[in-house]
């Protein structure tokens, strides 16, 4: 029984295959030795960017329960602070003090936390930049090799 593709139920597709030879073509065909060298070198630029793209989320993440315990702690001693028996216009005052102070020390600590996001990218993209001319650079030599 066969269909209109001409595909027979008993064709031995192992053996079709196996028949098949690649023509030889050296000049065209790239140094697969190079390429998987390439290839290599592509994934360690990958794995030191994502490294360093790690380290920076850690020291982010760190630097962040450090602002976050601080943070905590001020409140707690202002807290403290409140709690006296003062004239409601001393109590004002240092609330409007307390709120520009905070104010003040959130917007410098996510600045200092974006900096350490933007050095932590920076770098990360930098390897990876580098790879990248350095593989451009390949693919110069090897088609001068061949053209």
């Amino acid at each position: 029984m066969s269909d209109r593709f001409g595909f027979k139920p008993d064709m031995d597709v192992f053996k079709m295959f196996s028949d098949f030879k690649m023509p030889s073509m050296p000049a065209v065909m790239p140094d697969m030795e190079a390429l998987a060298a390439a290839q290599r070198k592509n994934i360690e630029a990958f794995s030191a960017a994502n490294r360093v793209a790690l380290e920076g989320a850690q020291a982010v993440a760190r630097r962040h329960m450090e602002i976050l315990q601080a943070s905590v702690a001020e409140m707690t001693e202002a807290m403290k602070g409140f709690a006296t028996a003062e004239a409601p216009q001393d109590k004002a005052a240092k609330q409007a003090e307390l709120a520009k102070s905070t104010y003040e020390k959130a917007v410098a600590n996510l600045q200092e936390l974006a900096d350490l996001i933007q050095r932590s990218n920076a770098e990360a993209i930098s390897l990876l930049n580098k790879r990248f001319a350095e593989a451009m650079d390949e693919v110069n030599s090897i088609v001068a090799k061949h053209g």
